[in-house]
């Protein structure tokens, strides 16, 4: 199939630090490529790929400190408008900007959400476009707008050579992702206090969230069991993952997915993660970890990781959510529109 790839530009693909998107985007866009598709890249200049790149802007937006974002976003839609008919299909993870450009395309195309669906500005925008096809990454994730044109559940999924299993686990406890309020970092540092272990801190401050920061937890970090390390690489996640003693993930949001949860189970590390959003869907309680409610409960989770079998935490990754098997999936979802949009319509 010729395919084309569509990223948002905030950030490169892969991202250099985080980036949750751009990274799905990258894992898909290899192994597609790797399965011997045509695959077009539309992405920041400084993305790396084996797919056909083709250049929006020079860098990603996050590095040049673009004010308007949206600009170079609708600049890439004209151009994937002007080169449809290169393509069998194609695959946007850019939210809702291209709607209406879909609606007059001569192909099929198909729509990933990675973010949060519940916003009530999108009620009448996604009634308008309920013709759409799009991809949900839980079924929860669906649950604000059900009379969408649901193609598929499609989990993300890694590589598995990205992340090394460790049968030993260490001795700190881990927090991995963004600070900000609906991420609870102020959670995990109380359940680390009370269980009395280290805990490591390895996140990224966007600006929105640099008062929130200053204010409610910079103080919390004045301590000798919490490290702040700040963003880290992709290289870097796989030894801060795989040597801790649990990751924690208390969250306290309608979460789409949660990609840190199986990263960790990647590297045989089991997960503590409060009730919200995809935990239910993408954690198995007493497997991969623990699903808890409240702060007692994950304290009372920390004491019982070590009846974890971490081999068994590798194994459910493996079988669940490896970019293999998310690439397989997204192929079934595209010849199955492909045959929908080409199949002969009966005249009544």
């Amino acid at each position: 199939m010729r395919i084309a790839q569509v990223s948002p530009l905030i950030e490169s693909v892969p991202p250099r630090q985080y980036g949750g998107t751009e990274r799905i985007v990258s894992y898909l866009t290899e192994e597609l490529v790797r399965a011997g598709h045509q695959v077009t890249l539309f992405a920041s200049g400084d993305s790396i790929t084996h797919a056909q790149l083709e250049p929006i802007v020079p860098k990603a937006l996050r590095l040049e400190n673009r004010t308007d974002p949206l600009a170079s976003h609708l600049l890439m839609m004209e151009k994937i408008n002007l080169q449809a008919s290169r393509f069998d299909v194609i695959h946007f993870h850019t939210g809702y900007t291209h709607f209406p450009m879909c609606r007059r395309l001569p192909i099929p195309t198909i729509t990933t959400h990675h973010g949060r669906l519940d916003f009530c500005e999108w009620q009448p925008l996604y009634r308008e476009f309920r013709e759409i096809p799009v991809i949900s990454i839980s079924n929860h994730q669906r649950r604000p707008i059900p009379w969408a044109n649901w193609q598929a559940t499609i989990y993300n999924g890694v590589p598995n050579e990205f992340y090394t299993f460790r049968d030993k686990p260490g001795n700190y406890l881990a927090f991995l992702g963004r600070i900000s309020p609906e991420k609870r970092v102020d959670r995990a540092i109380e359940i680390a206090r009370r269980v009395g272990m280290k805990l490591r801190i390895a996140a990224k401050v966007d600006k929105v969230d640099i008062e929130y920061f200053e204010t409610k937890i910079k103080p919390l970090l004045n301590t000798p069991d919490v490290e702040y390390i700040g963003e880290i690489t992709e290289a870097e996640k796989d030894d801060f993952l795989g040597n801790a003693y649990a990751l924690l993930f208390p969250i306290d949001w309608p979460e789409p997915f949660g990609l840190v949860m199986i990263e960790a189970m990647a590297c045989g590390t089991p997960v503590i993660a409060y009730r919200n959003g995809s935990v239910p869907e993408v954690m198995q309680d007493g497997v991969t970890g623990f699903i808890v409610d409240d702060q007692d409960e994950a304290v009372a989770a920390v004491e019982k990781i070590g009846q974890l079998n971490r081999a068994l935490c590798r194994q459910v990754f493996e079988q669940r959510f490896s970019a293999k098997r998310m690439a397989r999936d997204y192929i079934t979802a595209y010849r199955q529109l492909i045959y929908k949009h080409h199949r002969p319509r009966l005249v009544g």
